[in-house]
């Protein structure tokens, strides 16, 4: 597998579900899109570009995430994407491993696309404005996930990444982030998550010097 590059939309929209809902573990699908290949004969990196969160009550309700995978595929094939993987954040402080509900549902991914990956956040490391990223990223070999080379996961940005992040978890824009059980509550509910993703947009755009 060759590297995989987190964009700043993904990594903040991970991290504000997770705040959203600090008491209870948190899910969701992880979306790319394949960038070029650096070198003739290397594998191409894949970019995620983005991310859906998922659950926040009950992680293993399997009928919803059914209808979960279903829909986001759906979805993400009319978007020009590709369902590229799944994260969560597990309830306990000190618990960053993958749950088993987390490796079948990441193997399942990794079925239709190979290099599917799994973010494991770390919550002892998810603070307001971390020095290094708090995410844990694995790739999957021999039927077993495993953290893969920090060399080959790169950002977009990670300066513009943590800081955007920290603006956002200071502004409580947490509360804006709508999940899948938000959407079954109440189906007016974008699980897309638009609004929250124009406003992710421009700051990168300003950070860029580009606004």
């Amino acid at each position: 597998m060759g590297e995989v590059e987190i964009s700043a939309r993904a990594y903040v929209k991970m991290c504000l579900h997770a705040a959203r809902y600090p008491h209870t573990g948190v899910n969701g699908l992880l979306l790319a899109q394949r960038c070029r290949a650096t070198m003739a004969g290397q594998p191409e990196c894949l970019c995620i570009t983005d991310c859906i969160p998922l659950f926040h009550s009950n992680l293993s309700l399997t009928v919803m995430l059914e209808v979960a995978l279903n829909q986001v595929d759906i979805w993400s094939s009319q978007s020009d994407l590709l369902l590229a993987g799944y994260y969560q954040a597990n309830s306990g402080i000190d618990d960053k491993n993958p749950s088993p509900l987390a490796q079948k549902t990441a193997g399942r991914i990794a079925e239709l696309y190979g290099d599917a990956v799994l973010i494991m956040l770390d919550n002892r490391k998810f603070i307001t404005n971390p020095r290094v990223p708090p995410l844990i990223v694995l790739e999957q070999k021999d039927r077993q996930w495993i953290p893969k080379d920090k060399n080959l996961v790169m950002w977009s940005d990670w300066e513009s990444s943590r800081h955007i992040c920290k603006s956002l978890l200071k502004a409580k824009a947490y509360a804006q982030l709508v999940d899948f059980d938000a959407h079954l509550d109440d189906i007016r509910e974008d699980w897309t998550n638009q609004q929250l993703n124009t406003e992710i947009a421009q700051l990168v755009s300003v950070a860029n010097g580009s606004a």
